[in-house]
């Protein structure tokens, strides 16, 4: 897919730049573990997750009327926050491709669900905050918000219809797409699956080297 013809590339951060697939599973494993549930494969992981995170959670078992969805998703991103430089990486090709984005012209922004001083804080780790013109994160922990943060973005930006993507990993994300009203392309290198992905009928690659060899 040419994404050369778009005047903003809006990124989603995690699953899309940052690849924290196998750290996410790990650390849900780890906890379905400590509450003596069964854990789970990364593909079943692919299959299952979804936003808001809350269903996700129903999905692989979690019961809460034992313990509820704002304890054990704390106790999931404490645990994601203490690995969060230790496990994590950016995807492969990530900076090379926004890097030609960048020489082309074209300006970025990241529109994500993590924390905003967390986004932050990451993005300047890994020496990519001068490529982008916004860092917008969310306000809490549990990933809700993202369609309104998304508008006000693209308020900022002043764009048209047809001038900017979204580029994502979720389903989530192409619903984001169709209510700011940013075209859409999701890769499946993230924390979905390509089937479920292309089930949206959105364009779906099956990672980010496409885009380079592509642009």
């Amino acid at each position: 897919m040419d994404i050369s013809k778009y005047k903003h590339i809006i990124w989603d951060w995690n699953g899309t730049i940052l690849n924290d697939l196998d750290m996410c599973v790990k650390i849900i494993n780890e906890l379905l573990e400590q509450h003596k549930m069964s854990t789970i494969t990364t593909e079943y992981y692919k299959d299952v997750f979804t936003i808001p995170v809350e269903n996700y959670y129903k999905a692989i078992g979690f019961d809460f009327d034992k313990k509820s969805f704002a304890v054990i998703g704390k106790e999931w991103m404490d645990e994601y926050e203490r690995r969060k430089y230790d496990y994590a990486e950016i995807h492969p090709d990530a900076k090379e491709i926004i890097n030609k984005i960048h020489q082309n012209g074209q300006s970025q922004s990241i529109l994500s669900a993590y924390m905003q001083h967390t986004l932050e804080e990451l993005v300047d780790h890994y020496n990519l905050s001068s490529y982008f013109d916004y860092l917008v994160g969310a306000g809490d922990i549990y990933a809700y918000g993202k369609v309104e943060q998304g508008k006000m973005l693209m308020q900022k930006l002043g764009l048209q219809k047809g001038e900017s993507i979204l580029i994502g990993d979720t389903i989530h994300d192409y619903e984001v797409a169709k209510e700011i009203g940013a075209d859409c392309l999701l890769t499946a290198e993230g924390h979905q699956s390509y089937e479920r992905l292309a089930s949206t009928g959105c364009k779906v690659i099956h990672s980010l080297k496409e885009l380079v060899n592509r642009n």
